[in-house]
């Protein structure tokens, strides 16, 4: 049976290679897919869709890909505020992960996808790397498919030097990732992904790195990975290895296409040409950047060599939040005042490298990303009609330096209303909330964590 959706009357903002604004525009779903984007009014046969929305005075645009995240985190935001990072991890999140079990893990995700819907993020990758309980990934994938979000389970790892409570042989490392591949890669029309990645170089043998590379391979999948976050971490591995965290992984022989190196802050001018040279891809992610004062990426610099840079929130334990909006406007005004260039980054930049650039981060450029035909109907809807962006003279100006999460409309996944109005369609969302209050003063009292 074919579901129609008529999207119509707004300026739809495509993300697509000659970045066109068609104002007024329209988009028309059938199922899944998109099957028609274009400009004015739409065709008399489009008009008998299944479901009409009329997008006066919005914009239309792809859903964003937040590609770094740590959803187990939405039940620790705040508690170690000011704090750089290796302090953060002592104060904040190793006690409460090694209390979490999977139903706190569960609701948990709930909480920061449904976040990410809110902020007009249609997919998610999950850096989830807290395995005290077996199936902590289980409950965070279980989230993703009820919701109904596209989601990637980058099953984070460690087999040295990190806090033993987290850190697992490399046996368990290849064991329970294939595992979960072999439950959860694909389900829901393909929705849900699961991939290798590696915590931090510090934490991560090169023997592991490379079997689970090989692996990477042989699934033709792709491997996420923290670098070069902070100044400290470099010298860590100066010490140690001998080299700086991009030429560590280069030397190895894994940095590739396939390679997602989140943060990237750190980089030498070496290694942005080895990325560039590679393929891989950076994720980007400003405000954690910012709230743990670990410094500022060159994405101006590794856009100019070639990279492509996806964009994320980190999580919401060094952000706190999970707000793709203001990332878009961060993004921006950070790096215009880091190079004193008011055009080191307009407003389609940094909506292409929010959608697109995400798009390759989640391994398929060719399937979101963009309002084009054949594409998976994730779209967002983002109310212009306010105070705080009349009059709106372009559309990606308003939506990078005007909107805010508060003015998401509609969220589609997959050709599915996800939020409707500013409602959550598919569960109860007060409900949720407070379960999820509950469940993490359960989880705080167990954890022996008292809030000041």
């Amino acid at each position: 049976m074919t579901t129609t959706i008529l999207i119509q009357n707004s300026a739809v903002v495509t993300i697509d290679d000659a970045q066109r604004v068609l104002n007024p525009g329209y988009v028309l779903i059938e199922n899944d897919r998109i099957t028609a984007v274009g400009a004015g009014e739409a065709p008399a046969t489009a008009r008998k869709a299944d479901t009409i929305i009329d997008a006066s005075l919005m914009a239309v645009m792809p859903g964003m890909v937040n590609a770094h995240s740590h959803l187990f985190q939405s039940f620790i935001r705040g508690l170690a505020d000011d704090k750089p990072l290796l302090e953060w991890l002592k104060a904040a999140i190793w006690p409460v992960a090694q209390a979490l079990t999977e139903e706190e893990a569960y609701i948990a995700a709930m909480v920061g996808l449904i976040e990410n819907l809110r902020s007009g993020a249609t997919t998610v990758i999950d850096h989830q790397y807290v395995h005290t309980d077996p199936h902590n990934d289980d409950g965070v994938c279980r989230a993703a498919e009820e919701l109904g979000i596209r989601f990637m389970l980058a099953r984070g790892w460690t087999d040295q030097d990190y806090h033993p409570a987290f850190m697992e042989t490399p046996e368990q490392i290849v064991a329970e990732t294939t595992r979960l591949r072999q439950t959860w890669h694909g389900r829901d029309n393909g929705r849900i992904r699961v991939e290798f990645a590696p915590l931090i170089p510090w934490g991560c043998s090169d023997a592991t790195m490379l079997h689970t590379h090989e692996i990477s391979q042989d699934w033709r999948s792709g491997t996420h990975i923290h670098v070069a976050e902070t100044k400290t971490e470099v010298e860590m591995n100066l010490e140690s290895r001998g080299n700086r965290h991009i030429e560590w992984l280069d030397e190895l022989g894994v940095l590739g296409p396939g390679f997602r190196v989140v943060h990237s802050v750190w980089l030498s001018d070496h290694e942005i040409d080895l990325i560039a040279n590679s393929g891989a891809t950076v994720v980007h992610c400003p405000v954690s950047n910012m709230y743990l004062a670990s410094g500022v990426a060159r994405v101006p610099d590794m856009r100019n060599a070639g990279i492509t840079v996806a964009l994320a929130t980190d999580g919401p334990g060094s952000n706190n939040n999970q707000d793709m909006m203001e990332t878009l406007k961060v993004t921006a005004l950070l790096h215009k005042v880091n190079t004193l260039d008011a055009m080191a980054l307009l407003p389609e930049d940094v909506l292409w490298m929010a959608c697109r650039g995400g798009a390759v981060a989640f391994g398929q450029p060719e399937q979101i990303g963009s309002l084009e035909v054949g594409k998976k109907a994730d779209v967002v809807l983002v109310d212009l009609d306010t105070p705080l962006a009349m009059p709106v003279h372009r559309a990606p100006s308003a939506l990078v330096y005007n909107a805010g999460a508060r003015d998401v409309d509609t969220v589609i996944v997959d050709g599915k209303i996800l939020m409707r109005h500013k409602e959550i369609t598919v569960l109860d969302e007060k409900a949720l909330l407070a379960q999820a209050r509950q469940s993490c003063a359960n989880l705080f009292e167990r954890a022996g964590v008292v809030v000041d």
